[in-house]
């Protein structure tokens, strides 16, 4: 039985995104923590040793979207930060486990040229993964909303001298299609 994708879902990696949607994304959504509760029950008798980073994680972790870039942060005790600019992106994934799919999250994860099999970082916990992977990936090809919703601006119209070096090249090229079909025969 072979599945096939609906033309919305084919195409939901071209849907425009406004910069104000992503830039004001800071938090990992709420359902979150309960995934990471979730993966703490699953250490059993070890649950309160792996909920314990799992919830400071959760309550320290920013991101901040900018027009240069991204900026993820977490720990109290290890601190982590760091900030990829959009120009060092190479490759964006999103994964889902299923988990994270009954929940409706999802993680972008972000490598950069860095030679790493890995992600260089992942933004965990987004309920706007898809909108997230669009944004990045349109910065990370150069392009911005301005570009593609700036309107097309016809270019000047030909000169008369112009046109008269456009309909020799053409003549020059008939002649040479006419001379080469004579020499195929």
């Amino acid at each position: 039985m072979v599945m096939t994708m609906s033309s919305e879902q084919e195409h939901k990696h071209l849907e425009p995104v406004t910069e104000e949607t992503i830039f004001a994304l800071s938090r990992p959504d709420a359902k979150l923590l309960t995934l990471y509760f979730i993966y703490a029950l699953c250490s059993t008798v070890l649950f309160p040793f792996a909920m314990i980073p799992l919830y400071f994680r959760y309550h320290t972790l920013r991101y901040t979207f900018d027009k240069e870039g991204v900026s993820i942060a977490y720990g109290i005790l290890w601190r982590r930060e760091s900030y990829l600019t959009y120009s060092r992106i190479q490759d964006i994934h999103i994964t889902r486990n299923i988990f994270e799919r009954w929940l409706g999250l999802g993680t972008v994860a972000i490598q950069t040229a860095a030679g790493s099999a890995d992600s260089e970082e992942a933004i965990v916990g987004l309920r706007e993964y898809e909108m997230v992977r669009n944004f990045l990936y349109s910065r990370m090809r150069g392009i911005s909303n301005k570009t593609q919703n700036a309107p097309h601006t016809p270019q000047t119209p030909a000169t008369d001298q112009e046109l008269e070096v456009l309909l020799s090249i053409k003549n020059e090229l008939q002649t040479l299609n006419t001379l080469l079909k004579g020499n195929k025969q």
